[in-house]
């Protein structure tokens, strides 16, 4: 490491996992409004490889450096700044250098308080998961108490995120997984009910779980395999909120026509500052009772990951994978 620079993974051109390169890079200086952050863990979400491989709807300029969350303490604040000191424990919600490195700067919005009782590597699993399931439950769903939600894929990042955010609310759960591993975490993190996402009777289990009422809310992670199956497992006035797809899916309307049904999709960066604001404060409350609690499955170092990068997209996701500078 030279003297005066920090490490950061960069990618210098859009493509596979192996074009991410470690390098060294000049520190980062707060200007008015941003904070420089030390980062101790970094996030790997979906949307990382996403980003570095050209298919998601943000298109960096290149080279750039990967990754929108993570967590660590204030080093440096620009002119404005009052929220945030030198030496605060804070976690991420995006940032404008990207936190696949030591340091990550931040405009003041872009973070936020990191309670005692969080580790630097959960705080890291809370921006893009926690941020994502929040906004899709209670922004874009409006899911209420008493309601029941279908959370496919609930032992990734955002699928626990949800299913955690979804019990405290007071909804009736139902997760999915793939693996019998996956599909015990799921329960350990409080889903009511525990389906194989893969089992050919899943639909009908649901009917016969919802006394044929059928589910008010569906978070969905693929919806290209999914969706055509989602809309007749809904309840009238039933939605499903998108948040994860891989390609195309053809569906018929008349599974939604019949019940009023809504699809909605939803980006985490169409999140307004207020709306960010709204999310982590809600976030940083459920941390400090114990509501919300992050499920870290490793840590690997900065130096790995296009190990992390191949990881994250592989099936059978168990909790969040995190950077270590």
């Amino acid at each position: 490491m030279v003297s005066g620079d920090y490490e950061s993974h960069s990618c210098t051109r859009i493509w596979g996992p192996e074009k991410l390169v470690l390098d060294d890079v000049p520190d980062l200086r707060p200007g008015s409004g941003e904070v420089v952050i030390e980062i101790h863990a970094a996030g790997v979400n979906p949307a990382d490889t996403y980003t570095r491989s050209g298919t998601y709807a943000i298109k960096p300029n290149l080279p750039y450096t990967p990754g929108f969350d993570g967590a660590g303490v204030v080093q440096n604040t620009g002119d404005g700044v009052t929220r945030f000191r030198k030496g605060d424990r804070v976690y991420i919600a995006r940032s404008s250098s990207g936190t696949y490195a030591e340091q990550a700067l931040c405009s003041e919005s872009q973070v936020f308080r990191l309670p005692e009782n969080v580790t630097f590597a959960q705080g890291a699993a809370l921006g893009v998961a926690y941020g994502t399931a929040y906004r899709a439950l209670f922004q874009i769903a409006n899911a209420l108490p008493a309601e029941g939600v279908l959370v496919h894929g609930a032992s990734g990042g955002v699928g626990i995120a949800a299913v955690q955010l979804a019990r405290a609310a007071g909804m009736t759960v139902i997760g999915t997984g793939g693996t019998e591993e996956g599909r015990k975490l799921v329960r350990e993190q409080g889903a009511h009910h525990v389906l194989d996402h893969t089992a050919a009777d899943m639909p009908e289990l649901v009917a016969k779980l919802t006394s044929r009422h059928g589910v008010d809310v569906i978070i969905e992670m693929l919806a290209n395999k999914n969706l055509g199956k989602d809309l007749p497992m809904l309840a009238r006035f039933g939605r499903v909120v998108v948040v994860g797809s891989r390609g195309t899916v053809a569906i018929n309307p008349r599974d939604a026509m019949g019940r009023d049904a809504k699809i909605l999709g939803m980006v985490l960066f169409n999140t307004t500052e207020q709306e960010l604001a709204s999310i982590h404060a809600a976030l940083i409350a459920a941390l400090e009772n114990g509501t919300v609690k992050p499920v870290v499955r490793q840590e690997l170092p900065l130096a790995e990951a296009r190990r992390a990068q191949e990881m994250v997209m592989e099936s059978g996701a168990y909790g969040k994978i995190v950077l270590v500078p």
